[in-house]
């Protein structure tokens, strides 16, 4: 695995915008910092984690595109407002490598549903629109990136046999 502080964008993917959620696809040595969105002109990169909502969803986990690493958290809960710093600090660190993107389980019913959240903090690894890794429970700097690092390694694995997408850490469920 490469480096993923590297300013290079992943050349030949379609990354959908954080913004407007509109689907741009990166020119071969396009740098991460001057990538903007064909539809809304905003950076595709920002180094900050993403609000995910059920209605954006399959956007963001297209088939092909980038790795989405999603924090389930709430805005009462301790865990999550420790662990917050830390998730945001890891966005800016592996993108353009990863998406990083939060959902509100008060806000986004739906969404914490689809995936069963039973206990947040919860991160959630999504690679070709299926989950490949999950953990639940606030976490330190290290142990978030060691998990990141694993989850990487398991879809890069699982994409180059055959290209076929990783094995599901849950089952097929369909999309909220």
């Amino acid at each position: 695995m490469t480096n993923p502080t590297l300013a290079q964008a992943p050349a030949g993917l379609t990354i959908a915008c954080p913004a407007c959620d509109a689907p741009t696809t990166l020119a071969p040595d396009q740098e991460a910092q001057t990538a903007r969105c064909g539809a809304c002109g905003g950076a595709l990169f920002t180094g900050r984690p993403m609000t995910l909502t059920a209605a954006r969803f399959d956007a963001h986990t297209a088939p092909g595109g980038l790795p989405l690493v999603i924090d389930f958290w709430a805005a009462w809960c301790g865990p999550c407002k420790s662990m917050a710093p830390v998730f945001e600090a890891l966005a800016a660190e592996f993108e353009p490598h990863v998406r990083f993107a939060k959902v509100d389980t008060d806000a986004e019913r739906a969404l914490a549903d689809y995936f069963r959240i039973s206990s947040i903090p919860t991160l959630s690894f999504i690679h070709d629109h299926r989950e490949v890794a999950r953990v639940a429970g606030a976490m330190f700097a290290g142990d978030m990136r060691r998990w990141l690092y694993d989850a990487l390694s398991r879809a890069q694995e699982a994409h180059a046999k055959d290209g076929a997408a990783p094995e599901p850490a849950g089952e097929d469920r369909e999309t909220p």
